[in-house]
Order: C-alpha cells, then sequence, then structure tokens
C-alpha cells in the first residue's frame, strides 16, 4: 500500500516563501506521476500542479504559473512544493496525490492522497 506524507505547512506572512515536500513510501515512487492539490475552507478541492514519474515535465494550473515550482527527488521518493509570494488566497490545506500514468489534473484520476499539510497566509 502506498502512503504519502505531506510536511512544511504552518503560518507564514504575505510575500513569504514556503516549501511543502510530500514523501511516499510502500511503493515504487518513480513509476508514479505526481501532483498538488489544495483546498480552501468552503470551497471544492482544485488542481494546482503535476509532474511525471521521470519530472521531466511539469503542469501549472494558469494561477499559480510563475509562483509556484514543483520538483521531485526520485532517489529520496519525495516530491517538492516551492511556493513563492504568497498571497491570503493560498491559504489552505495542500494535498499530494499519486497516479499510475501520465499526469492529470483531475483528482478523480489520482490512486493514492497524502492526509494534507495545513498553509495559512497573513496579511
Amino acid at each position: 500500500q502506498v502512503q504519502l506524507v505531506e510536511s512544511g505547512g504552518g503560518l507564514v506572512q504575505a510575500g513569504d516563501s514556503q516549501r511543502l515536500s510530500c514523501t511516499a513510501s510502500g511503493g515504487t515512487f518513480s513509476s508514479f506521476s505526481m501532483g498538488w492539490f489544495r483546498q480552501a475552507p468552503g470551497k471544492e478541492r482544485e488542481f494546482v500542479v503535476a509532474i511525471t514519474p521521470s519530472g521531466g515535465s511539469t503542469g501549472y494550473a494558469d494561477s499559480m504559473k510563475g509562483r509556484f515550482t514543483i520538483s521531485r527527488d526520485n532517489t529520496k521518493n519525495t516530491m517538492y512544493l516551492q511556493m513563492n509570494s504568497l498571497k491570503r488566497e493560498d491559504t489552505a490545506v495542500y494535498y499530494c496525490a499519486a497516479r499510475y500514468g501520465a499526469p492529470s489534473i483531475r483528482l478523480q484520476e489520482y490512486h493514492y492522497w497524502g492526509q494534507g499539510t495545513q498553509v495559512t497566509v497573513s496579511s
């Protein structure tokens, strides 16, 4: 059974940077496409960014382009989300997810999920 554990969330101020990590166990990490999603209070979970198994290709939600950067280190079974110039509207629980096959923007197509990490951006 694949397990995903996010870390790195917390309280930051607007304009700050923060890096989230997602560490996988129980599977072959390098075979999964990975994604980050987020869910703000009272809103549906939304796609943030995804990355191919090799890390060679990525895809971002339009609102995240230029501020967020996804990466992965298959030797460490870990994926990262570097978030810069954070805004209050980035406040959400951030989830990592894994799926077999190509990356997807659809949360329903992911097979495994982490428990989420809270990111709170204050003004």
